[in-house]
């Protein structure tokens, strides 16, 4: 699969049933995906296939991810939004 095709791909998974997590996670995906390197895209990858409620529960700060790797990759979410109200 090549880079542009992933990347399609988790644009298409960070579409939830959420609009909380479509307005958290499609500007990630959009910006971030693409410079993030294979370990965190398959943490990315993986993080898509948790429930909504569950992913917006971290995103939003109110629990942890028991993975440590789901943990990072969620604080890499968490950073981007913050920056971006911050601008």
């Amino acid at each position: 699969m090549t880079s542009r095709e992933e990347h399609n791909r988790m644009r298409w998974a960070s579409r939830r049933g959420l609009l909380e997590l479509d307005l958290l996670l499609g500007p990630f995906v959009e910006a971030e995906f693409p410079r993030l390197d294979p370990s965190s895209r398959d943490d990315y990858r993986e993080l898509m296939a948790r429930d909504d409620q569950d992913i917006l529960n971290w995103v939003m700060n109110r629990a942890i991810p028991s993975e440590p790797r789901l943990a990072v990759i969620v604080a890499k979410i968490r950073d981007h939004n913050a920056a971006k109200l911050n601008r």
